[in-house]
């Protein structure tokens, strides 16, 4: 199958800027190749578009990305099964609470094997990089998703779908407070403290579908199968967790 947004999960963690010699970027690649096995993640991608070997692969993520922000992009070599993984530094003004932050995207295929496997590598990308919170989403329902942040003088439209509204990441005062909801989601101990998950008596269905992480985080499926938000059950369900956790988004009052 080409690759193509359309038939992606896109992996997108928040977690603290990386300070001096952080060992998390190896972390979170040796942590995404243990949740799949067979996984290899020693490529990368030239100025030209064009897969070049990465065979000093610990030293190319220590010198970090060209600006200094971040660390570079590596994928695998496997073009059928494309799994790419980098992060980008977000200075302090564009982020929640006034506190700099390192932005990790990754991208596994939308078929059988990346569906089975992205609870485990967004978990393995959040524990690695101590996250605060992150999500893996469909491409094509992460894009009505995205559309829930409003800068609503540049934009004065709704979000779609009569989801709800979102704060821009530098109006949310705590970066422990998630931007968004996904398919999949990871939140931190101190992520779900601050929304307030578990309630065992509001969360049983939620719960059936979630897991405990080793530090105490947990991993959260608001769908059985990959979300797409033409599922009037899917949007439905998307819908009753924003109204379950209205800190996320920065939607409760201060």
């Amino acid at each position: 199958m080409p690759a193509t947004q359309e038939n992606e999960i896109a992996i997108t963690v928040y977690a603290p800027a990386l300070m001096g010699n952080d060992g998390r970027p190896l972390a979170v690649v040796h942590g995404m190749e243990r949740a799949l096995p067979g996984l290899r993640l020693d490529w990368t991608i030239s100025s030209e578009g064009k897969r070049i070997p990465v065979p000093q692969r610990e030293a190319f993520l220590a010198r970090g990305r060209p600006n200094g922000r971040g660390f570079p992009l590596l994928r695998n070599g496997d073009d059928d099964f494309r799994v790419t993984v980098t992060g980008l530094e977000l200075p302090a003004g564009s982020s929640p609470g006034g506190q700099a932050q390192l932005d990790i995207h990754a991208v596994l295929p939308l078929t059988v094997d990346g569906i089975a496997a992205a609870a485990e590598v967004l978990e393995a990308i959040a524990e690695g990089a101590r996250a605060f919170w992150g999500h893996a989403t469909p491409f094509n329902a992460g894009v009505d998703i995205a559309r829930q942040t409003k800068n609503w003088a540049a934009n004065p439209q709704p979000p779609p779908r009569g989801l709800p509204a979102l704060k821009l990441p530098w109006n949310i005062r705590s970066p422990e407070i998630p931007h968004r909801l996904g398919w999949l989601n990871y939140w931190s101990a101190a992520a779900a403290r601050t929304i307030g998950f578990p309630d065992p008596a509001r969360d049983a269905e939620l719960l059936s579908r979630s897991r405990r992480t080793a530090t105490g985080g947990w991993v959260v499926r608001l769908t059985d199968a990959s979300l797409d938000l033409d599922n009037p059950a899917h949007l439905d369900a998307l819908k009753r967790a924003y109204e379950r956790f209205p800190e996320i988004g920065g939607r409760s009052p201060p």
